[in-house]
C-alpha cells in the first residue's frame, strides 16, 4: 500500500508546530525535510538544538513519540543533523 505523503506531511506539521514552542523556549527550533517512501519522517535540528547534548532525548522522548502519536503511519522519526556523542 502507497503512503500518502501529502497527507502524512500535513498532519506532521501540525504536530510539529505543536512542539515549536517548547524548543523555541530553549533557543531551539526545527524543519521538516522530508516523508521517506515508508513514512519515517526526517527533521533538521536548527539553533540551540543543532548541537545540544540533549538533542537525542528531545528526538526521541519528544518529538518522535508526539509525532507518532499525531500520525500513526509514522514508523519513527530521524534528524539529518544529530551532534556526535562524545
Amino acid at each position: 500500500m502507497a503512503v500518502d505523503k501529502k497527507h502524512i506531511e500535513e498532519k506532521v506539521m501540525v504536530a510539529l508546530d505543536q512542539l515549536r514552542p517548547f524548543l523555541n523556549a530553549d533557543g531551539g527550533d526545527m524543519e521538516l525535510v522530508e516523508i521517506k517512501d515508508d513514512a519515517t519522517v526526517v527533521v533538521r535540528l536548527l539553533g540551540a538544538c543543532s548541537d545540544c547534548s540533549m538533542s537525542m532525548m528531545t528526538l526521541k522522548a519528544g518529538l518522535e513519540e508526539q509525532v507518532k502519536k499525531a500520525v500513526p503511519e509514522v514508523p519513527k522519526v530521524e534528524a539529518i543533523n544529530m551532534p556526535e556523542i562524545a
